[in-house]
C-alpha cells in the first residue's frame, strides 16, 4: 500500500486525486482463518494489527455486524490518560498512552494525537487526599503526574471558576502527557494497516453462533455463512455477554448507556482536558471549536445508543457552575454508547472456559484511552497464551477475590 506523505498529497493534487487507493478492502469471507476476531472497533483492530506486527499472524478475519468503528470507538470523548492508582491498571494504560505518542508514525496515518494534558479536579477534601495518594503511586509506577494547587489550575485553564459554592476547586491531579486523539482516525489507521497485511475486514457480518467441539472452538456462524477458526477473539464491548452466551459461558458484566454531547463551535478558550469526578463531568475543546462534554453512565441497564434528557441536564448543570461561560452555548449533537462494566470497574482480558476463545471486555467508560495497550497485550495473550500486561485481568480474579478495584481506590471508575 502506498505511503501517505506530504509529497503524496502534492502529487495527487496535481493528478486530480486519481491515484489514491482504498484504505482497506471489502473481501468476501473465506471458509476458515487461523484467527477470527469479532468486533471491528479500536480494540479488535488493534489486536489484529499487533497479531500481525509482533507475531506474524496475518491469516485473520475481523468481523463487524455494523460498520467499522461504529460502536463505542466512534462514540466517546477521546480522552487519553494513564493516571490510575492500581499497578496493573497504570501499566496497561501507560503502555497505551506511550503507544499513542508514536501511533501516527507506526500506522502511517494521522490520528491527531494531542498531548495537551489532563487534569482531574479535586473538589472535596477526600479527593485532595485521594489524588495526592495517586500522584505518589504514579511516581512509583513511572507515570508522570503531580498534584497541583488551585492557582496552577487557573493558569492552565483560565475559564474555570475556582470558588463555586457547591464544588470549589481545591487542586487537581495533573498529567501533562495525557490528551486526546481523533477517535475515527484511530480505527481507520489500524484498519488500513491490517488490510495492508492481508487481513480481511468483513463489515455487515453479524455473528449468530459460536461453534465448538470437545470444549474447543471450531468457528462461528454468521449472516454471511459459517467461518472456521482455531482461535476466536471476542472484542464487542457492550454485547460481550451476548456473544459469551453463544459460546456457552457467562460474564460478570452489565451493559449500560453512556452519553456525551458537543456544543456549537466557539473560538479557542481551553487547551487542556478537565475532568470533574465529584459531579462526574468532563470537558475539552475539539479542533473544530466544539466543547466536548461527557458524564457518567445511566442508572439502568440497556442496549440503547441514545441519550436521555435527565442525565444530560444533570451533567451540564454541574459543569456550568465550574465553567460559567458554557451556560450560553447551544448543544450541537448528542449521542450514547453501550459500555460494559465489571464489578471492580476494571477490564477482562482472559482465556475462557472454551479452549481457543479469548475475551476482551469490561472497559466501561475508559476503553478508548486503552486501545493500543489493550491490543498489544491481548494479541500477546492470543498468540502465546500469556501476557504480563494482561495477567492480572483474568476471569479467575472474580472467583479468587483478586479485584482490581479502581472505582473505590482511585475515586473514579473510568
Amino acid at each position: 500500500m502506498k505511503r501517505y506523505s506530504a509529497f503524496a498529497v502534492a502529487r495527487e493534487a496535481l493528478r486530480g486525486n486519481a491515484g489514491w487507493q482504498r484504505a482497506w478492502g471489502a473481501p468476501e469471507p473465506r471458509p476458515a482463518y487461523d484467527v477470527v476476531i469479532i468486533g471491528a472497533g479500536g480494540h479488535g483492530l488493534a489486536t489484529a494489527y499487533y497479531l500481525g506486527k509482533r507475531f506474524g499472524i496475518t491469516n485473520v478475519a475481523i468481523l463487524e455486524k455494523g460498520w467499522l468503528g461504529g460502536g463505542n470507538t466512534g462514540r466517546n470523548t477521546t480522552i487519553i490518560r494513564s493516571n490510575y492508582l492500581q499497578d496493573a491498571s497504570a501499566a496497561i494504560y501507560e503502555k497505551a498512552r506511550s503507544l499513542y505518542e508514536t501511533l501516527s508514525q507506526d500506522l502511517n496515518y494521522n490520528i491527531m494525537f494531542s498531548p495537551r494534558g489532563v487534569m482531574m479536579l479535586a473538589q472535596t477534601h477526600h479527593e485532595v487526599r485521594g489524588y495526592q495518594r495517586t500522584a505518589f503511586a504514579n511516581n512509583l509506577q513511572g507515570v508522570e503526574t503531580e498534584f497541583i494547587g488551585p492557582q496552577r489550575v487557573k493558569e492552565l485553564c483560565p475559564i474555570i471558576e475556582l470558588k463555586g459554592p457547591r464544588y470549589p476547586v481545591m487542586g487537581a491531579l495533573w498529567q501533562p502527557r495525557g490528551g486526546t486523539a481523533r477517535h475515527d482516525a484511530v480505527a481507520w489507521g489500524y484498519a488500513r494497516a491490517c488490510s495492508d497485511m492481508g487481513m480481511h475486514i468483513i463489515q455487515q457480518c453479524e455473528v449468530t453462533g459460536v461453534r465448538s467441539e470437545g470444549g474447543k472452538v471450531t468457528g462461528v456462524e454468521t449472516t454471511k455463512g459459517p467461518i472456521g477458526c482455531s482461535k476466536l477473539g471476542v472484542v464487542v464491548a457492550g454485547h460481550s455477554g451476548v456473544v459469551a452466551e453463544m459460546a456457552g459461558f457467562r460474564l460478570p458484566i452489565e451493559s449500560v448507556p453512556l452519553q456525551a454531547l458537543v456544543s456549537e463551535p466557539i473560538k479557542p478558550c481551553m487547551d487542556v482536558v478537565v475532568m470533574a469526578n465529584t459531579v462526574h463531568g468532563y470537558m475539552s475543546q475539539s479542533d473544530k471549536g466544539e466543547m466536548v462534554i461527557g458524564g457518567g453512565t445511566d442508572g439502568y441497564n440497556a442496549y440503547t445508543q441514545r441519550g436521555s434528557f435527565h442525565h444530560l441536564e444533570e451533567t451540564v448543570r454541574a459543569l456550568i457552575e465550574t465553567f460559567p461561560m458554557i451556560s450560553r452555548l447551544k448543544m450541537l449533537r448528542h449521542w450514547g454508547g453501550i459500555v460494559d462494566v465489571t464489578g471492580d470497574r476494571s477490564p477482562i482480558l482472559s482465556k475462557t472456559p472454551v479452549e481457543g476463545v479469548f475475551i476482551n471486555c469490561g472497559w466501561g467508560t475508559g476503553g478508548f484511552k486503552a486501545i493500543p495497550g489493550s491490543g498489544w497485550g491481548f494479541a500477546e495473550l492470543m498468540a502465546k497464551g500469556h501476557s504480563p500486561l494482561t495477567a492480572e485481568f483474568g476471569l479467575d480474579r472474580f472467583t479468587e477475590g483478586r479485584f482490581i478495584d479502581e472505582s473505590v481506590a482511585a475515586g473514579v471508575a473510568h
